[in-house]
This record gives C-alpha cells, structure tokens and sequence, in this order.
C-alpha cells in the first residue's frame, strides 16, 4: 500500500508489493525492490538501488549526497541488498568518485536507531550496527561483525568477519577477523568463540584460531614473525586471518 501522502518520483521505480507511509520521500533514479516496507518520514534518494524484503523505519535517510567536501555533485550510487532493517533516524550516504562511486550494503543486516554510513563504505552481509555508531567514509564491515553502540570507525578501516567490537570503542586500524576488541583506542580482547560457536565453525578450527591470537597478541612476536606462524597453519580460518592481516593498510589493532 501506498499512502496517498507519499511522494514519489515520476522516475522512481517500485517494486510489488511495497509499503510506503505518508510523508515519505521517494525521490528520482531510486529502484526500490519487492516486499520492502518504508514507514512514514522516511527520505530515499537516488542514483539508488534497494533490494527487496528490506524494512526501513521514520525519519531515515537512505541515498543522501555525501559529506566530504570534495564531493562536487558526480554521478554516484548507494546499493542495498535484501531483507536489511534500517532502524530510526539512520543516514546512508552515497559513495564518491575518490573511490569506486559505490555505497554498498549486503544482505540481512540490522542497522540500529542513528547509526550513519558514510560514503563509500562496504557492507557484507549479516551485520549489527548498534545504536548511534559512526562509520567515517570508505570503511568496510566484513560479514557477521557486530559493532557496539556509540563505537566510532575512523576512515579506510576494515573491520573483518565474526568480529566483536564492544560499545563506546574508537576503532583506528584494522581488526582481524574473529576478534572482540574495545577501548578508545580500540584492542584486541580475545576472540568471538560463541560467535563462531553459532555459525557452525568446528572446535579444532577454533581452537587454531585461538592459537593464532595468542601468537599475534600474547607472544611479544614481530608482526612478520607471527605473520610466518599464521602461514603454516593448516586451517581456512587462520589462513583468512593472515590474509586480512597481510592486506591491511592501516596496520592491525595490537
């Protein structure tokens, strides 16, 4: 259903089976998919492209031109996945030309009450954003990663797959995958073995992975000693770990 409060864009193109409530904004170049849900007071601006199954709350901002001041109006793009949850009053921005142009959302993720994404930032899939946290442009959120509310992301950091970071955090460099970290600045605490637990990772390869912890944080070891270490591992899991590790340009939380 779609209220006649509405606005939406002559060039705007809706899906089946879409909801939108009065006094929302669908503005031009958006393409929103079946099934979503958008709730009253709700903005989408375009070029926009929202997939389908995703619910979006009041007084959220989705596709809004970007804040960096070097932005000058270029042709850029937000892309949404499916079955996403934009709580209240969260703001997504769209990429930038510096980058690949591109603000890219996964699927199934849960975005909490005033959570902001600024542009260029990369999504996966299956990740919480809690309320108010703060991702600064061109950061990447790896799948499964959960961030606590009021954490702030410094740009270009890469926060990896199944890792924790604990509320209030200040997260400057990057965190491997698997990790619980939090602090201001943001360390490592241990790894996120019940969040492993429920996505089905088998006990040795948890146990490897735990092993790989303690030789890149309890060890006193070189970053590249313990980067040798990690590589003779037989297992995916440390193996994933050290090639985030060796990818990372803003060097590791440690």
């Amino acid at each position: 259903m779609i209220d006649p409060q509405a606005f939406i864009h002559p060039t705007a193109v809706i899906g089946k089976n879409v909801s939108i409530g009065p006094w929302s904004y669908i503005g031009s170049d958006v393409v929103i998919g079946d099934d979503c849900i958008i709730e009253s007071h709700v903005v989408v601006k375009g070029p926009s492209t929202i997939g389908s199954g995703n619910h979006f709350f009041q007084f959220s901002s989705i596709g809004e031109q970007c804040q960096d001041k070097k932005y000058a109006g270029e042709h850029t793009q937000l892309i949404m996945g499916d079955n996403n949850v934009v709580r209240e009053g969260v703001t997504i921005h769209r990429g930038t030309i510096q980058d690949q142009g591109i603000t890219r959302i996964g699927s199934n993720n849960l975005l909490m009450a005033n959570a902001h994404v600024a542009h260029d930032c990369v999504i996966g899939d299956n990740c919480i954003l809690a309320n108010s946290v703060n991702l600064a442009g061109h950061v990447w959120v790896d799948d499964f990663a959960i961030i606590g509310g009021m954490t702030g992301v410094h740009q270009f950091v890469k926060i990896g797959a199944h890792c924790f970071v604990g509320a209030t955090s200040y997260v400057n460099q990057d965190v491997p995958p698997y990790i619980i970290c939090s602090g201001q600045p943001c360390a490592p605490r241990g790894i996120n073995i019940e969040g492993l637990k429920r996505r089905g990772y088998e006990k040795p390869e948890i146990m490897a992975i735990r092993r790989a912890f303690k030789t890149l944080y309890k060890q006193n070891l070189p970053l590249k000693e313990a980067l040798i270490q990690l590589s003779e591992s037989e297992f995916t899991g440390v193996t994933v770990m050290a090639d985030f590790i060796n990818q990372s340009d803003r060097g590791i939380i440690r």
